[in-house]
């Protein structure tokens, strides 16, 4: 796994905007409109954004997969963050959709967990690289890095099939969410304590 630099956030937004553009939750967030494919790449422009400020943006060896990482015991409000919300506002989710984006993210954060943690905001893999171990590579990755830390491993996904996978790596569903689609809630506790 490679710590990716300012300089991979083009590869990575594109890796994650084709990874997500089909998916539920995603597009429950961004706009509707002509522009939504644009839309989905500023939703990742901002992502990557705020993980490299407050977390780690990683890439597999082979910089197919990608996955961004956030520390919300380390997010702090500063005038680039305040700044990185209203670009997401204007280019990804549009001032008629603010109120259904705040209160999605408000019931989010009702059932995250206020622990220190290590948050998988996004894992993607290049669409020509999936079911070929690639991301599970790096999930290992993520795993033993965070396990190293002591950290739980806690992330959301609206992909049913992506749950059996997430389990292989031990991941349980500890929650649950309608949002006319489900979004389900897992956690992956550490293997090691400090």
């Amino acid at each position: 796994m490679i710590k990716a630099e300012k300089n991979d956030r083009p590869l990575v937004v594109d890796l994650l905007a084709r990874s997500f553009e089909g998916n539920q939750s995603v597009n429950y967030i961004v706009r509707q409109d002509g522009r939504r494919v644009e839309r989905i790449r500023s939703l990742m422009e901002y992502s990557f954004d705020v993980c490299y400020l407050f977390g780690e943006v990683w890439l597999s060896e082979n910089k197919k997969a990608c996955a961004l990482i956030l520390f919300p015991q380390r997010k702090r409000t500063s005038l680039r963050s305040v700044w990185l919300d209203v670009k997401l506002i204007y280019r990804a989710i549009g001032l008629s959709r603010i109120r259904q984006a705040l209160k999605r993210e408000g019931n989010v954060k009702k059932l995250q967990p206020k622990v220190a943690m290590t948050y998988l905001w996004f894992i993607g893999v290049d669409t020509d690289y999936q079911h070929a171990g690639t991301g599970s590579l790096l999930l290992k990755e993520i795993i033993t890095a965070s396990d190293r830390k002591a950290l739980p491993v806690y992330l959301e996904t609206s992909t049913l099939q992506n749950l059996p996978w997430y389990r292989r790596f031990g991941f349980e569903v500890y929650n649950q969410l309608e949002l006319g689609y489900t979004l389900f809630f897992l956690k992956h506790e550490p293997y090691t304590q400090i």
